[in-house]
This record gives C-alpha cells, sequence and structure tokens, in this order.
C-alpha cells in the first residue's frame, strides 16, 4: 500500500470493546476508521464500546468521539470533524462503498462469520476462528497469555479457554450471567458500588446477584432481551469508577498489535 497512516481508510467490524479499542488507537495514529455494528448492540463494557454511539448519537472514549452515522456519505462528513464513524451494518456492506486498506474483524465471535481474504487489500483478524491465507492475511492474538498481541502471519490464534480474564485472581467471580431468557432489568449503573450478594439486576423475576463486592465494570442496557446463560454484567474488585471508562491494558496490547501488524504490512513511513 505504502500509504502514511492519515491517508489509510481503516473499517472494523464489531464496536464492542475490543473494536472500539482498536478504533481508538488508530484513530489516535491518524487512520480515517469507520466501525460496523448490529442495530441493537449489547455490550457489557459500555464506559468503552463506541457501539453506544449507536443508541446516544455519539460516544467518547478517552478523547476520542465516535458519531453515528445513518448513510455511508455521512461517514467523510464525520472524518473531516476529526472523529471515528460508527454505522449500522452487520454485513459491512458499506466496504464495497469505503474501499478500505485495511479491513479488521472485531466481532469476536471465536468463528469467521463472513469476512474474506479480499475484502480488502490487508484483511486482520482478531483472536482465534481465522486462518492465515485462507481468510485473512494477518491475526492478533487476543488471548491473555505470553503471545497477547502477537501478529501471527502463519496458522491460526490460540484456541478460546472460555475463561474470563483473571482480574486481581478472580475470574467466573466476576461475571454475571443470565440465569434464563428474559428481559433483563438494571437495577444499578454502571461505575455504582455493590457488595457480595446484592441484586444487581432482575431477569424477570429472578435476581442477579454480585458474587464479590467491588464496582460494576460493565452492565447490558436496561430493558435488553437475552437468551439464558449470556453475560450482562462484570463486577470489579477494585473499587475506582474511574476504571470503567479507561480501555483495559490487554486491549491495549490488542490494539498495539494492530497497529504493527498495519505497518508491517503497508511498509510505510508515520
Amino acid at each position: 500500500m505504502n500509504l502514511k497512516l492519515n491517508e489509510l481508510i481503516v473499517l472494523i467490524k464489531g464496536a464492542g470493546e475490543v473494536g472500539s479499542a482498536v478504533a481508538h488507537k488508530l484513530a489516535l495514529s491518524g487512520c480515517k476508521v469507520c466501525l460496523t455494528e448490529t442495530n441493537f448492540p449489547m455490550a457489557v463494557h459500555r464506559g468503552t464500546a463506541y457501539c453506544e454511539a449507536i443508541y446516544d448519537g455519539e460516544k467518547e472514549v478517552e478523547g476520542i468521539v465516535a458519531e453515528f452515522v445513518s448513510s455511508p456519505e455521512q461517514i467523510y462528513e464525520v472524518w473531516a470533524k476529526n472523529k471515528i464513524a460508527v454505522i449500522v451494518d452487520p454485513e459491512a456492506r458499506v466496504k464495497d462503498f469505503l474501499h478500505p486498506h485495511v479491513l479488521i474483524d472485531a466481532i469476536m465471535a471465536k468463528r469467521n462469520t463472513g469476512t474474506k481474504i479480499n475484502d480488502a487489500p490487508l484483511v486482520i483478524g482478531l483472536g482465534p476462528g481465522f486462518r492465515v491465507n485462507r481468510d485473512v492475511h494477518v491475526i492478533v492474538e487476543t488471548n491473555h497469555s505470553e503471545n497477547l498481541g502477537r501478529v501471527i502471519t502463519e496458522g491460526e490464534a490460540e484456541r478460546d479457554t472460555r475463561v474470563p480474564l483473571s482480574v486481581g485472581g478472580l475470574t467466573f467471580e466476576r461475571v454475571l450471567n443470565a440465569p434464563s431468557d428474559g428481559r433483563f432489568i438494571s437495577l444499578k449503573n454502571i461505575g455504582d458500588s455493590v457488595s457480595q450478594g446484592e441484586t444487581v439486576a432482575l431477569l424477570g423475576d429472578k435476581p442477579i446477584e454480585a458474587k464479590i463486592g467491588g464496582i460494576v465494570r460493565g452492565l447490558l442496557r436496561n430493558n435488553t432481551e437475552v437468551k439464558a446463560g449470556v453475560k450482562v454484567g462484570e463486577i470489579d474488585s477494585v473499587n475506582k469508577p474511574e476504571i470503567c471508562y479507561k480501555i483495559r491494558d490487554k486491549l491495549i496490547v490488542i490494539a498495539d498489535g494492530v497497529l504493527k501488524a498495519i505497518l508491517l504490512y503497508n511498509n510505510a513511513p508515520v
């Protein structure tokens, strides 16, 4: 490609916590970034997820703002304001309008949901579900191991361990899951303090209780219909509300890996 970063058009599939961290890094680096999402995204870590712009019009994460657009033509207007564009486009058809230099699959579905290696000059997959030179040109490791953020140029990423990220030695204890299908009713807000055993939300008439004390770091939007077993919230034992709005260290490493991959394959100066 041999383009400067501020000339690169980057399309990211998935505006949840991971895709947003990558978008933030690339926007800071000067890239023109567009995120695609579903009509009703179900992000838990809404404090750092740009998909919230679909509901609220705009979303700021650590000084970088994303703005919702209803048509592809508006994307260029958003970029002119030095913002990230967010569009409802589950199949990322906007790629045929933007002709991105880089396409990144950050859906985190643990499988390929439709990304093709010819979608852009450089196609990057995040985490498991992709194979280099079949689905994507390169993969960035997302498993929290010694390989986190590594640029993979052969084969596949590490398998999903299905174990939540350990924070202070806690894994499953931090996570709130839906006990059944139903409507999620939140009784707390992101950043609120909770005690162990306290009811954080309801699913119908079933309480969802905190397994540890701390703060509500992540929580689904109120009145969301969910399926049994779905993650609906997260408690962090570090009782500092400000961390709810800071990009996690793990995600910064992943975003750094994506930027490294772009620089390697673009072979151009910043």
